[in-house]
């Protein structure tokens, strides 16, 4: 029996992607949105670039959704010209959507809810752990342009909706902006075949502090959980695995993994999208004498993102309290989800 059918939005991204396989295998049709939808099992692909209104009304035309997954975004320069790209990209999308089958809405947008826009980072006064409670933080923010446009539609078709807030996700997608566990694979390996120690890049701060991180199959199954359980139905909820730990020991810990040397942690950031500026070329040729499936280094790894992660000057801790009372109650260690998804990567041939 069918539990529903599903619009995953952003099918090929590492929350979206991992998300769609977990659906499939779990009793749900499946349609997966993207620009470019990849072949993946079990899902149907739908094609469409969301800033094109008409594009996507078309795309979407007669498909019987009942619950849609959003978990997409679009970069910009700046906050203002991400709040008018993103914002456009939902409008576009639930006006596509009026009138059909929609039941349920879920956003996933992440802990920028508590810390504030990359532009604006760690403006706001957000004590840890971070609750679901918290006043937004001052300033734009294009996750509260999503969740205002999804409030004021739901409002008006009927539908239920769930927001999602994880940390930063760590699973299996390639060709995505926002990878941390494909990213640190990536560069250890690096360091692996340059003979370099393994450096933690970013700052003082978070190689000492506490913080969290979410694995995409605990998100992926609160998202089922919070669409399907009417008792939970219009609420926000943070989402991490339920461990904390601190970067200074997990970092020793994935090096010890490649089998590398870790180098102490620098007085001041050492960012990989610096480090790694010029690193095509010797990527490639790692590629080519390990026989691996990708010689391009763009489409696996993304400094700039985990440079933000782990260069920030503040703690970032989730309380997940309120997912608990509810009834959710998942975890995963933080450190196994690194290492299933190394050995992975390992299998596939994406690293040596």
């Amino acid at each position: 029996m069918r539990k529903g059918t599903a619009l995953v939005v952003g099918a090929t991204g590492i929350t979206g992607g991992n998300l769609a396989s977990y659906l499939t295998a779990s009793g749900w049709s499946v349609y997966g949105l993207s620009r470019r939808p990849s072949d993946q099992a079990g899902v149907i692909p739908v094609a469409a670039d969301l800033l094109d209104r008409e594009a996507t009304s078309e795309a979407l035309a007669g498909l019987p959704i009942t619950h849609v997954f959003y978990c997409t975004w679009v970069r910009r320069d700046n906050e203002k010209a991400n709040v008018e790209a993103n914002g456009a990209m939902m409008h576009n999308l639930l006006d596509a959507l009026q009138g059909a089958s929609l039941a349920h809405v879920s956003l996933v947008t992440g802990t920028k809810q508590y810390l504030g826009a990359f532009e604006n980072y760690g403006s706001g006064k957000t004590e840890t752990p971070f609750r679901e409670s918290a006043p937004r933080v001052p300033g734009e923010n294009f996750y509260y342009t999503l969740e205002d446009i999804m409030f004021a539609t739901a409002e008006r078709d009927g539908f239920s909706w769930n927001v999602h807030r994880p940390h930063t996700v760590i699973g299996y997608a390639r060709g995505n902006a926002m990878n941390m566990g494909v990213t640190l694979a990536v560069y250890a390996s690096i360091c692996k075949a340059t003979g370099k120690p393994f450096t933690f890049p970013g700052s003082q701060v978070q190689w000492n502090a506490l913080t969290d991180l979410t694995d995409s199959l605990v998100l992926a199954r609160q998202m089922e959980w919070a669409a399907t359980t009417p008792g939970v139905h219009n609420e926000a909820f943070n989402t991490v695995n339920g461990d904390v730990f601190r970067w200074r020991r997990l970092w020793h810990e994935i090096g010890e993994f490649f089998e590398l040397e870790v180098a102490d942690c620098p007085e001041t950031p050492q960012p990989l999208e610096t480090q790694m500026a010029d690193i095509a070329p010797t990527w490639a040729e790692i590629a080519k004498q390990k026989e691996l499936v990708e010689a391009d280094v763009t489409q696996l790894a993304s400094w700039w993102h985990t440079d933000a992660d782990l260069g920030r000057e503040l703690e970032c801790v989730n309380d997940v309290t309120k997912s608990r009372d509810f009834g959710f109650d998942h975890f995963r260690e933080t450190r196994a989800a690194f290492f299933d998804l190394f050995a992975r990567l390992r299998a596939e041939r994406i690293i040596p």
